[in-house]
C-alpha cells in the first residue's frame, strides 16, 4: 500500500470540537502533539537517508533501530526520573534554594516538554555510537555521540533548570522570554561546561558499559560452559547502567555543579559569574571545595536510574524492531 504524505497542516490543525480531551488537558495534548511530530520527523529523516518512501520497518537501515530504541528509552527514563533531577538542580543553586522555596510543583514543572527533547538526545547518542563504534571503538564513538547530542541536550538543560528554580512560570514563557531577551544563543548559555561535562560522562558511561558487558559474559561462560552463547539479561543491563553512571558521575560532578550555577544565575541576586573558571574559583574561595560535590546524592540516584533504565530498554527495543523488520 502506498504511503501517504502527512503535512504540518494535517498534524498541527486545530482539534475537532468533538474531542473534549484537548480542552480539559491542553498542556498534555500539546506535549503529545509535539512528541508525535518529533517521532514523525525522525522517521522521515531515516527514510530519506535510506532512500525509501514507504513507512515500513523493513525499509529502514539497520542503524536506525539504535536511533529509535535509544531515543525512546532515554525519553522514557528521563520523564520518570525528572523529579529526582529537579531536586539535584535545587541542591546546586547558588542561593541554596529548597523545595519549600519553589513549591512541590517545581518537581514536575516542564517535565513533559523538556523530557521530549530526550528523544533526540538518546537518538543522537545511540545512533552515532552504533555507526561509529564498529569501526573506531567505544571511546571515539561515545565522544562523537556525546558531542552530537549536545545540540539538543543543552537547550533542554537550560529550560529545565530555569523552570525548576522558578525563573519562569511555564515552558511557553521560558521559551518566549529566553528567545526575546537572549536570542537563539540564550538556549545555549553555559554550553562550554555542559559539553565539558557531557562528553567525558558519556565516554566513561559507554566505555564502562563495554567493559562490564564483556566481563559479565566471560564470567557466565566460565561458570556455565556455553562459549559464544551467553547473552546479557535485563537485570545485567540494569546493573551495568547503574554502575557505569556512578563511575562517570563521580568523575564529572564538579563540572555539573559549575554548569548548573551558570545556567541558573538568573535566579540569584548575586553578581553573575564571568566564566566557568570564575565560577569554580569563586565556589572554592567562598564556599569550600565540598560545594563542587553538592547534589551528588540526588544526581547519583538520577543518573543511576536514568542509565539503568536506558541500558535495559534500549537492547529490548532494538531486538523488538529487528524482529518486526524480519517478520515483514
Amino acid at each position: 500500500r502506498s504511503s501517504q504524505t502527512l503535512t504540518s497542516h494535517t498534524i498541527c490543525s486545530k482539534p475537532h470540537p468533538a474531542y473534549p480531551f484537548h480542552s480539559s488537558h491542553p498542556h498534555l495534548f500539546l506535549f503529545m502533539k509535539v512528541l508525535f511530530i518529533q517521532l514523525l520527523s525522525l522517521l522521515t529523516i531515516l527514510l530519506s537517508a535510506s532512500g525509501k518512501t514507504e513507512c515500513r520497518l523493513s525499509s529502514l537501515p539497520p542503524w536506525s533501530h539504535k536511533v529509535l530504541a535509544g531515543g525512546c528509552s532515554r525519553a522514557f527514563a528521563q520523564a520518570v526520573l525528572y523529579p529526582v533531577d529537579a531536586l539535584r538542580t535545587l541542591a546546586q543553586t547558588r542561593d541554596g534554594r529548597t523545595l519549600a522555596d519553589v513549591g512541590t510543583g517545581a518537581l514536575i514543572k516542564g517535565c513533559g516538554q523538556t523530557s521530549s527533547f530526550a528523544l533526540f538526545t538518546g537518538a543522537f547518542q545511540f545512533g552515532i555510537y552504533g555507526v561509529v563504534q564498529p569501526k573506531y571503538g567505544p571511546l571515539i564513538a561515545s565522544a562523537c555521540g556525546a558531542a552530537g547530542s549536545c545540540l539538543v541536550s543543552v537547550p533542554q538543560e537550560v529550560l529545565k533548570q530555569r523552570l525548576v528554580t522558578g525563573v519562569y512560570k511555564n515552558f511557553r514563557e521560558a521559551v518566549q522570554k529566553i528567545y526575546s531577551s537572549e536570542g537563539v544563543l540564550g538556549f545555549y548559555s553555559a554550553w562550554k561546561p555542559t559539553v565539558s561535562r557531557n562528553v567525558p560522562f558519556v565516554i566513561a558511561t559507554f566505555s564502562s558499559r563495554e567493559v562490564l558487558q564483556r566481563k559479565i559474559i566471560e564470567f557466565k561462560e566460565r561458570n556455565e560452559e556455553k562459549k559464544g552463547q551467553m547473552k546479557l539479561s535485563s537485570g545485567d543491563n540494569l546493573l551495568i547502567g547503574i554502575s557505569s553512571a556512578l563511575v562517570a558521575g563521580l568523575a564529572t560532578q564538579p563540572i555539573d555543579v559549575i554548569k548548573t550555577r551558570m545556567m541558573t544565575q538568573a535566579a540569584s541576586n548575586a553578581a553573575p559569574y564571568k566564566s566557568a573558571f570564575d565560577c569554580a574559583s569563586s565556589i572554592i574561595r567562598t564556599e569550600s571545595w565540598r560545594k563542587l560535590y553538592s547534589g551528588f546524592g540526588q544526581r547519583a540516584v538520577y543518573m543511576g536510574g536514568l542509565w539503568g533504565i536506558t541500558f535495559t530498554l534500549e537492547p529490548l527495543l532494538t531486538s523488538y524492531l529487528r524482529n518486526k523488520r524480519d517478520a515483514q
